[in-house]
């Protein structure tokens, strides 16, 4: 963090869940429309402080640095995002669980 040492790199490959992939498809739409630069994304990052370093996943920080962004750019605000999120988790069980009680994996087989 910010140049400091932090001990070894796991270089370890492994699968990346989707929510992580749709973390890292945001971050590049939402840097291709202008609401941040890697710069912006990398401050609110580094904002931060070391305790999210230490205790958040690498796409948790993330989606906490774009959403930092989305709200100083104007995108939506804090109360606009509290709503929505009220409103997805009225839904019920998210989709994939809603899918694997269902008995399927969401794939249309026609």
């Amino acid at each position: 963090m910010g140049g400091q040492s932090a001990g070894p790199i796991c270089a370890d490959q492994h699968d990346f869940a989707l929510w992580e992939k749709r973390v890292d498809a945001l971050m590049v739409l939402c840097s291709g429309a202008g609401f941040f630069t890697v710069d912006g994304l990398r401050r609110a990052l580094e904002d931060m402080g070391e305790e999210a370093f230490e205790t958040m996943s690498y796409y948790e920080r993330w989606i906490a640095a774009i959403n930092q962004n989305l709200v100083e750019t104007g995108a939506y605000t804090l109360e606009e995002l509290g709503q929505r999120m009220d409103e997805i988790a009225a839904r019920g069980p998210t989709y994939a669980a809603a899918q694997k009680e269902a008995g399927t994996d969401g794939a249309s087989h026609g």
